[in-house]
């Protein structure tokens, strides 16, 4: 009876074990309280968005060595890029929210069609300058994410197959909100030293329709932006000093690498959504500008074109 019992044991912390496995397979967030009077680099994988709640304290944040204070309420949006830091004054109370792959692919799909709005957040994401600063532009939205971020650590305390479909709702309505606020403020990287506001609104036209090939083209930007045909390609060059069709190029590439990373898109719906001819044309296209296959690029797990090689003074 003794060795039965034992068995018994055995078998239900296997049992408990593959489930737990399976849940943390299937959890579409890791979440990450600490409090730290001195800031350490976290070992930490970002290959989307990684939110950063600051629950009290005070400091700066550093981004590609810009500098932007923060104190108690701050939220900060980590890009794919490993360097950031925080230098902290007071000891401060970080959390570290972050959307993992299974959020973006159909092991977790609830009732929600995600497609959309998971192109909203890649294009967000291909075109993030990447600088410091609070992401959050009114207080109604801060207080929005403070309670949902709140919910979701409440959840991760004791979380089960119960709070899969409820956390990942949370999670959805934290991204709909980041991305109305990133939205309104000004994330595409022009020149310093440019001050024309056609180039700005340019730049938003091509990446909003970026999946759109016909709006693309000379002639409707020329109409768009009431310029000759023969002269968009010269100003858009002059302003961006990259020629327009490199720059289209290089913005479909940076959402074909968001969308091997993070979704479970094939190639071949990701190239007939972006418009290359077939998988053999987005292939060949990737190499050219990445300087590796999409096999190597996938087995590596690092960003080639969207992420920046290192930071820039």
């Amino acid at each position: 009876m003794i060795l039965i019992g034992f068995i018994l044991i055995l078998v239900i912390y296997h049992l408990t074990t593959l489930i737990m496995q399976i849940l943390e397979a299937h959890k579409p967030f890791e979440i990450q309280e600490i409090k730290l009077e001195d800031w350490k680099q976290r070992p930490v994988k970002n290959n989307f968005f990684e939110l950063v709640l600051i629950k009290d304290g005070k400091g700066t944040q550093c981004i590609n060595y810009n500098h932007y204070e923060y104190e108690r309420g701050s939220m900060f949006l980590l890009p794919p890029l490993k360097c950031h830091s925080f230098t902290i004054s007071k000891p401060t109370t970080f959390v570290f929210l972050k959307f993992t792959d299974s959020f973006f692919k159909n092991a977790n799909k609830i009732t929600i069609d995600r497609n959309e709005w998971f192109k909203e957040a890649s294009y967000i994401l291909s075109n993030y300058n990447q600088l410091p600063g609070d992401i959050i532009k009114n207080e109604v939205d801060r207080n929005y994410l403070e309670n949902l971020i709140n919910m979701i650590l409440q959840e991760s305390r004791s979380y089960g197959e119960e709070s899969i479909n409820l956390v990942t709702s949370f999670m959805t309505s934290i991204l709909e909100i980041l991305i109305r606020n990133i939205k309104k403020s000004s994330y595409f990287e022009a020149p310093k030293s440019n001050s024309d506001d056609k180039i700005t609104k340019m730049l938003t036209y091509i990446n909003e329709n970026i999946d759109k090939t016909e709006l693309l083209k000379v002639e409707n930007l020329a109409d768009v932006f009431m310029m000759s045909s023969t002269y968009v390609s010269e100003y858009f060059k002059k302003q961006v000093s990259m020629s327009l069709r490199e720059y289209i190029i290089k913005a479909k590439l940076k959402l074909v690498e968001i969308r091997i990373l993070n979704s479970d898109y094939t190639l071949t719906e990701i190239a007939d959504e972006l418009g290359f001819t077939d998988v053999s044309h987005l292939s060949k296209t990737f190499k050219r500008y990445a300087g590796t296959s999409i096999r190597e690029f996938k087995n590596n797990g690092e960003y080639m074109l969207l992420k920046r090689g290192a930071c820039v003074a």
